[in-house]
């Protein structure tokens, strides 16, 4: 049975509280374009004095990271905040992006659904940037379809007060979080990225006001801890997307300072700006805590924590890389792991085992899901996504496929294509000229092995379930380009700017 949005509403208000007398609250954050190795608990570049001059990778396929290797280990960014909330959580090392790019994967994340489902598989509002590129990409909606049950509509049948506050990406007037199940919307817009971090600088992007010089990460977390001490009385949905750390690059100059002090060239990451952008948003994940902890409510509270991409490893800020996810391969932009791969952590008080480790694939598509099944609420049919809380609780879930469809060109240099996820293997399709790669990810974790020559079987089973998944969800595809030059094919339409990627 698939339901309408108005169904799904009516049934959903008919059903009781799983605990009536204490419902149990929601914090979801999530960071933009936010890379696996980002954190200090998954892994992120050791300091040369370090007696551990990288991550080492375990049977399981994560990382020695710097909360296992000890005190003589200093990760460059420091995130003493979200390796907390990974300490008192589960951490998922297989944690994924419903898309290497943004508004696709919020779309999955308030849905429960594939972006393909959707027909929302571009950051929007899109576009097309390689005016001579072999094929067309399709047309996508400008924005999440009312039609689609959000997080914040199935809880608010439950009584649940709602906020998004921060970066929406989904759509415009008409369009926006208030419009979409929650009571508050604070600075979120069809757009992107901001103008600026500082104010005045950005302007009225975000159209909102706020002293001279304030930073914006600071002042989503200010209005978010304002609007928990108002609401935390009845049961709440707090959504904080960060528009952090997406470009601009930009940074208190205190915290670059500190940051360029102990950057060494020979280190992957070694962003300064980029280290300090990270700073805030850490600091904002322990405002948060903390404040959930003052009001009483913190036992109460499940906390999800996650990003929209991996993180930026091409040449498009200041000609430089912003940084690396290694050993993943590449970033943003592009369907290998260091474009879909993200930290994730869910904290669920008495229920997700403190320190707990979940190898087990998730997806953004998971997330809607699970939300309502703690929360008491009869799932909707139409779900791509699985409930995780029996991951939670430390069991298991089905096994199952991923998948993926970006039929775009990034700007970032990825290219168009189709994955599948099976196990420890992982199958990409390239649409540009059909050919498939295939990779053992338990093995392989950067992508450096190519196997569909040596495995054609596995190969080809696994090219002919993705290909039956993109007609099951009518993906649209692309089209060959009338203006194709393979000559050309790398130039963009003006203005012109030159992006290469790094090797890392």
């Amino acid at each position: 049975m698939r339901y309408t949005r108005r169904a799904f509403l009516q049934a959903a208000s008919a059903l009781p509280l799983a605990a009536a007398d204490k419902p149990l609250n929601f914090v979801f954050i999530l960071i933009d374009d936010y890379g696996w190795t980002d954190t200090g608990y998954n892994g992120s570049t050791f300091l040369r004095n370090c007696s551990h001059n990288a991550p080492g990778l375990p049977a399981a396929g994560g990382f020695l990271t710097g909360m296992e290797a000890g005190p003589a280990c200093a990760s460059f960014y420091e995130t003493p905040h979200i390796d907390r909330l990974a300490r008192e959580g589960m951490r998922f090392t297989n944690g994924y992006s419903a898309c290497p790019v943004c508004s696709p994967t919020r779309a999955a994340i308030m849905t429960g659904k594939y972006p393909a489902r959707l027909g929302l598989t571009s950051h929007l509002p899109g576009g097309h940037i390689f005016p001579y590129s072999k094929l067309l990409p399709p047309e996508v909606p400008q924005q999440l379809a009312l039609e689609e049950v959000t997080i914040a509509e199935a809880l608010k049948t439950k009584g649940y007060r709602t906020a998004s506050i921060g970066k929406w990406h989904m759509g415009g007037e008409g369009f926006l979080p208030t419009s979409q199940g929650f009571d508050v919307n604070f600075a979120g817009t069809f757009r992107g990225s901001p103008r600026s971090f500082f104010y005045p600088q950005w302007g009225d992007n975000p159209p909102i006001q706020a002293p001279e010089g304030a930073y914006l990460t600071d002042l989503l977390t200010d209005e978010a801890v304002k609007w928990l001490r108002a609401n935390a009385q009845r049961p709440f949905f707090l959504y904080l997307p960060h528009y952090a750390v997406h470009v601009p690059i930009e940074a208190k100059t205190a915290l670059i300072a500190r940051y360029a002090a102990k950057s060494r060239p020979e280190n992957p990451q070694n962003f300064a700006d980029y280290a300090a952008m990270i700073q805030s948003v850490d600091e904002s994940v322990g405002r948060i805590l903390e404040t959930l902890e003052e009001l009483g409510v913190s036992s109460n509270t499940a906390v999800f924590f996650t990003a929209d991409n991996g993180g930026v490893t091409s040449l498009e800020w200041k000609n430089r890389p912003v940084t690396s996810n290694l050993p993943l391969r590449v970033g943003k932009g592009h369907l290998y792991e260091g474009g879909i791969r993200v930290p994730t952590v869910v904290k669920w008080p008495g229920v997700a085992r403190p320190g707990s480790v979940s190898h087990t694939p998730v997806s953004s598509i998971d997330y809607h899901p699970t939300i309502v099944e703690m929360a008491g609420i009869r799932p909707q049919a139409a779900y791509d996504g699985v409930s995780i809380t029996s991951l939670l609780k430390g069991g298991r879930i089905a096994d199952r496929d991923l998948f993926w469809h970006y039929p775009h060109y990034s700007p970032q240099l990825g290219k168009p294509g189709a994955v599948i996820r099976r196990g420890d293997y992982k199958l990409i399709r390239f649409y540009e000229d059909d050919h498939h790669e295939l990779y053992n990810l338990r093995d392989d974790i950067g992508e450096s092995n190519e196997l569909a020559a040596k495995m054609p079987e596995l190969a080809a089973r696994m090219r002919r379930r993705l290909d039956d998944w993109l007609r099951s969800v009518h993906a649209s595809m692309m089209r060959p380009n009338p203006a194709s030059d393979p000559a050309r094919s790398g130039e963009r339409s003006a203005p012109a700017r030159a992006v290469t990627t790094s090797k890392n």
